[in-house]
């Protein structure tokens, strides 16, 4: 690593610690696709999904304008993180509800600073929201708001029942307890036990 020099490979790690021990419980899944764009990282919060872009001192802020209008449809807050080339003029791209936070390293060793915290993001669509979902996903929530099962419809139709019935803050804390519990290393054996259970 170059000196004073942060790529997003760099910061990635060292950010991770940093928000595990910032936020307490939360789980990271990195490189999540939101319309257009590609999130760094959706970070899981008992109540909430948080978005957080990465723009290192070797990025550019050429793609944000778009990433942004992604970002706030997507996830109940955002953060942007920048190494220390951005920090000064960082406000200047960013709505004044996203969080920041600056990243810097000096011999090996990274500093975070929460410059500002994020605050509740109003342009999020609870509908994009659910799509993190999978189908079983919803299958568990259905179940546990003691809805019918619908087996055989689309996410979009089943997604659309759960939004009529449940509250968005309900359905904020069950949303995050399914990601939570979610096994990436089993999810060929969820979908095909979840289809099995649809058929009888």
């Amino acid at each position: 690593m170059k000196q004073g020099i942060l790529h997003d490979k760099d910061i990635r790690e060292p950010l991770f610690d940093f928000l595990d021990e910032y936020y307490g419980k939360s789980r990271i899944i990195e490189e999540k696709q939101i319309g257009k764009s590609r999130a760094d990282i959706a970070m899981v919060l008992p109540d909430m999904i948080v978005g957080i872009e990465i723009k290192s001192d070797a990025d550019t802020y050429e793609r944000l304008n778009r990433q942004i209008k992604d970002y706030d449809i997507y996830f109940d807050r955002n953060i942007i993180v920048v190494g220390s080339t951005h920090a000064l003029r960082v406000r200047e791209h960013v709505p004044e509800n996203w969080g920041i936070i600056s990243a810097e390293e000096e011999n090996g060793k990274f500093d975070f600073y929460v410059v500002r915290k994020p605050a509740l993001n109003t342009k999020r669509k609870i509908k994009l929201k659910m799509s993190f979902l999978w189908r079983p996903e919803l299958a568990d929530i259905l179940a546990e708001n003691g809805m019918h099962r619908y087996a055989g419809k689309s996410k979009a139709f089943v997604s659309e029942r759960i939004m009529e019935k449940v509250s968005e803050e309900v359905l904020g804390k069950q949303i995050s307890d399914e990601l939570f519990e979610r096994d990436y290393t089993t999810v060929e054996e969820t979908i095909k036990d979840y289809r099995t259970k649809r058929k009888r």
